[in-house]
This record gives C-alpha cells, sequence and structure tokens, in this order.
C-alpha cells in the first residue's frame, strides 16, 4: 500500500480530500485491478474500487487490499454515498482522462463539493520504478531480444511487412507475452520514412533497410525495442545513414545518468546527427519513459522539461527518415543509474545483412 500512502501525501499537500481515479492504467497502478472498467476513490481513510457486476470476481482477486463495491446501476449514486459519508468538501479528479461532460454532470449533481481538475498526483508516483516493475521490464525486453533473433530467419526478398509483423506477434505470445505493448512496426524501403508506419503488403525487395520497431506486455509491463536490419546490396547511402544513427544512439546512452536533463541527453545525440547533415531528418524526441504503457514521462527530446532519476527506465531511439528513400531508426530500453544506465537490451547493433 506504499503507492496508496505516498498519494494520500500528495493529495494533503494539494488541500484535497480525495481523488477520483478514472484512468485505467491509474486505476491497475493502484489497486492492481486490470480489468480496465471502474474507478477508484482515494482519501485518507477511503481505498474503494467501484466496479460493475461484470467484474467483481476478478476484483476479488486482483484488489484484496481495497473496499470493493459493486456499483448497481447509476455511477453517481454509488459517488454519493462513498462522497457525503466520509464529508468529502474538494475533489479532486483527472483532466487528463474524465471527459468534460462527466466532470459537469458530476458538477451538477454534488453542487455543494468544490471539484478540481488534477494533472500528475497519480503519474508523479510511476516516474521513478520500483524493484518489481524493474524485473516485469526488463522480462518483456528480454523476450523482445528473443524475438529478433528468431525474426532474422523469417526476413528474404518476397516476405511482406505484415507477414513479418504477424509472425512477430505470435512469437511473442507463444513465449509468453499477454500482448504486444502497441501496433507492430515493420516499414521496408521507403516506408521506413515514417517512423510509425503500419505493415502493409510490400514485399521485402533486395537493397531494403527494413526498421522492426516491437514491444509485448509481461506482467502488465510494456518493452520497446527497434533495429533496422539491410537485404542485400546495400548502398553507400543507406550504410551511411545507419553508421550516423548508432553514433548518435551511443552517444545518447553515454548522455543519460541521473541528474542530467532531458533535453540535454537529447541534444547531445541530436548534435551528433545535425553535424552529419541530417538534422532536418529526425523529427522526434531521443526517447520516452516505459512502464505500464508505452510511452510515458520523462521525455527525452528539446522541449522536455525533467531531470532523469535512478530508476526512471527510458528508450533511447535516435532515426533518420529520409523521404521516399528509406529510414534508420535504433532503440535501447534503459535503466537509469547514478551513474549511467543499464541496458535491457541485448540485440547487436552492428548492421545485420541479409
Amino acid at each position: 500500500m506504499k503507492r496508496l500512502e505516498r498519494l494520500r501525501s500528495a493529495l494533503r499537500e494539494k488541500g484535497l480530500d480525495g481523488l477520483i481515479v478514472t484512468n485505467p492504467t491509474h486505476v491497475l497502478y493502484l489497486t492492481g485491478f486490470s480489468g480496465g472498467e471502474g474507478l477508484a476513490i482515494v482519501g485518507q481513510n477511503v481505498a474503494q474500487l467501484l466496479v460493475d457486476f461484470r467484474y467483481v470476481e476478478q476484483a476479488e482477486r486482483e484488489s484484496p487490499g481495497w473496499e470493493r463495491i459493486k456499483v448497481p446501476q447509476r455511477l453517481r449514486d454509488t459517488l454519493a454515498e462513498t462522497l457525503q459519508k466520509d464529508g468529502f468538501q474538494r475533489v479532486g479528479v483527472e483532466a487528463s482522462h474524465l471527459t468534460v461532460e462527466q466532470w459537469q454532470s458530476w458538477r451538477d449533481f454534488f453542487p455543494n463539493l468544490v471539484w478540481e481538475a488534477t494533472t500528475g498526483l497519480v503519474e508523479d508516483l510511476r516516474l521513478v520504478k520500483e524493484e518489481a516493475e524493474i524485473s516485469a521490464i526488463r522480462q518483456a525486453a528480454e523476450l523482445t531480444d528473443r524475438a529478433f533473433e528468431h525474426i532474422l530467419g523469417f526476413l528474404r526478398p518476397g516476405v511482406t511487412e505484415r507477414e513479418v509483423a504477424l509472425e512477430l506477434e505470435f512469437f511473442l505470445r507463444k513465449e509468453g507475452a499477454s500482448g504486444v505493448s502497441f501496433p507492430l512496426i515493420v516499414a521496408a524501403g521507403p516506408n521506413g520514412s515514417m517512423p510509425h508506419h503500419q505493415p502493409g503488403t510490400r514485399p521485402l525487395a533486395p537493397g531494403d533497410l527494413v526498421v522492426i520497431d516491437m514491444g509485448c506486455v509481461v506482467d502488465h509491463y510494456c518493452s520497446d525495442f527497434t533495429r533496422t536490419v539491410a537485404l542485400k546490396p546495400v548502398s553507400s547511402q543507406a550504410r551511411e545513414i545507419y553508421e550516423v544513427t548508432l553514433q548518435a544512439q551511443q552517444v545518447g546512452l553515454a548522455a543519460i545518468r541521473a541528474g542530467v536533463a532531458c533535453r540535454d541527453a537529447d541534444a547531445a545525440a541530436r548534435q551528433v546527427i545535425n553535424e552529419a547533415g541530417f538534422g532536418e531528418y529526425f523529427g522526434h524526441g531521443l526517447g520516452h519513459g516505459v512502464g505500464l504503457e508505452i510511452h510515458e514521462r520523462p521525455r527525452l527530446g528539446p522541449t522536455g522539461e525533467e531531470t532523469l532519476a535512478a530508476n526512471m527506465v527510458v528508450t533511447v531511439e535516435p532515426g533518420i527518415y529520409l523521404p521516399g528513400v528509406a529510414g534508420v531508426r535504433i532503440e535501447d530500453l534503459v535503466r537509469v543509474t547514478p551513474d549511467g544506465i543499464q541496458d535491457f537490451t541485448a540485440a547487436t547493433k552492428d548492421l545485420i545483412e541479409l
């Protein structure tokens, strides 16, 4: 219940009597309930999980330390019982998740309460990972490494992007993942210039660079992994952008440690790509946090405002994307330490030529 106590402390600092947690990821983080529907009410003496009939048994299994309440029909009636019984006066809601319509209906139904839109209360708790979280992320990363080794034997001219993506997802699930952490990206040849290309029917062809970006979920926690491989023959331009990207990633990895500003880590890697003349073709940030969600705080980019701390888990993934020609991205998943990183990604970064 350490997470609950930390949240209660944050509520006291904000002068709030309680928080209604509606983001399913935050409900999972606090209560252990993975049903995806329902909400939690947290106060100084309140820890309630509200679910409907479909999830009662699941909530009993997953959230034993919480008061579990079955919502009969109308949610607001059940809310009224708790909010009035426990004397709530100032109540926070998650502004990044609750709809304006829902918030307005609650304000109309509870006119005597002060409702406050909050941001970051639970997100702040999730920034630095606990050992159990890190263990799950490491296991997911190890599985993506194995999936990459598996797929190398599958890549050849004539196989489509979609077939590669399906083979990867099948392997990940067969080997123990509960799912993929995002729609897998397989981008061959000119499709590689689109960082979030959706795999299609284009067959792999000789001379292609193939960007493979994948992740899986183990015990609710995500991994994130990217490698770019080549089908022979490899052009001099392809080799150049690969080598520049690899150098940028190595510099980015070396820049990461506790106490470093996120924007500074990004700047170190970005300088390599800028000096090589490809700055306009690196349009995203160096990386992002990973945990229960594939994209979490902190953000490593030119506008990143946070400072890295020990036991944050982040990606380091510079890329170069030449429109209509090719793309390269190389991504590792790392744990921030006081004096550097622990790299969870073991796959080679030498250019693989098939």
